[in-house]
């Protein structure tokens, strides 16, 4: 791919994720949903056009079809799926969840900063790791032809060894001659006891006490956005507890991954999907 062009289609990625964060900002959510899904079609084609596995067939197929040639890892191609599923629900449902917008928005963003790491720049690092390998591989042959000039001992090699022991030898014949006038000295001085003109006094009391009272953010209240089923693991085929109407105020405990969180129902935890949950 030439130069120009890719930095044609990077500048059209970029536009795309400052396009999804406007049409947030303006309330759009529907529109920012689409948008993301769009940009993200656009960097998978450019994936499977480089790979060489570029075909007609749909989104899903083409994300799987980049994950099994180990183009992408699978964080990425979870993500993938995840803006995929929340844009076609926009497109065809209507979808205006704003917690679904957000969080299109935070998945493409960062895939966009691995896409870049990991593919835009991949022919400078090249460039860089083979001007390494040669400068390494010079300095190793410079090593050995040193080594091959420098097999004899020479006078002057005896004397680089002993300078150092004869340097010790002088620094320990001072110590020695130094040491007994001190202790000479330290025996026949008398010590006289120093009195101060001042009062101690203790810092400790005039120091001013330090604040003990700490405000504690409260934590969240998180609510549904719509009917949501309660599971008895975090997965759709699993056990129904139950259900939930929209705007219910649930026991959040924690997140289970990316797409389940664990909630308190009945006395016990359970499971619910995370896109349909929002802090208040």
């Amino acid at each position: 791919m030439a130069s120009g062009s890719t930095n044609n289609n990077w500048e059209r990625i970029q536009l795309g994720v400052k396009s999804t964060e406007r049409l947030i900002g303006q309330k759009d959510y529907n529109s920012a949903m689409i948008k993301a899904r769009q940009t993200l079609e656009f960097m998978i084609r450019l994936l499977a056009e480089r790979s060489g596995s570029l075909n007609d067939g749909d989104l899903k197929e083409m994300i799987d079809m980049l994950y099994r040639n180990r183009r992408i890892s699978k964080t990425s191609c979870d993500r993938y799926h995840k803006i995929r599923m929340i844009g076609n629900k926009a497109a065809h449902e209507g979808d205006n969840s704003p917690s679904n917008a957000s969080l299109a928005y935070q998945l493409l963003s960062q895939e966009v900063y691995t896409f870049s790491n990991n593919y835009r720049e991949k022919k400078k690092s090249t460039k860089k790791r083979s001007s390494h390998a040669y400068r390494t591989y010079s300095s190793r042959n410079n090593r050995r032809r040193s080594g091959r000039r420098r097999n004899i001992f020479t006078p002057y090699d005896l004397l680089k060894l002993l300078i150092p022991v004869i340097c010790i030898l002088v620094i320990f014949c001072i110590v020695r001659l130094v040491k007994p006038k001190q202790e000479e000295a330290e025996t026949t001085g008398e010590t006289t006891p120093v009195e101060t003109p001042f009062e101690s006094h203790n810092f400790a009391e005039t120091m001013p006490p330090e604040p003990s009272s700490v405000e504690e953010d409260s934590a969240p209240v998180y609510k549904t956005t719509d009917v949501l089923n309660v599971r008895a693991e975090p997965r759709t085929d699993s056990t129904r507890l139950g259900k939930l109407a929209s705007g219910t105020t649930v026991e959040y405990v924690r997140a289970e991954n990316e797409e389940w969180a664990v909630i308190m129902y009945e006395g016990q935890e359970a499971y619910v999907a995370s896109q349909y949950l929002t802090a208040q």
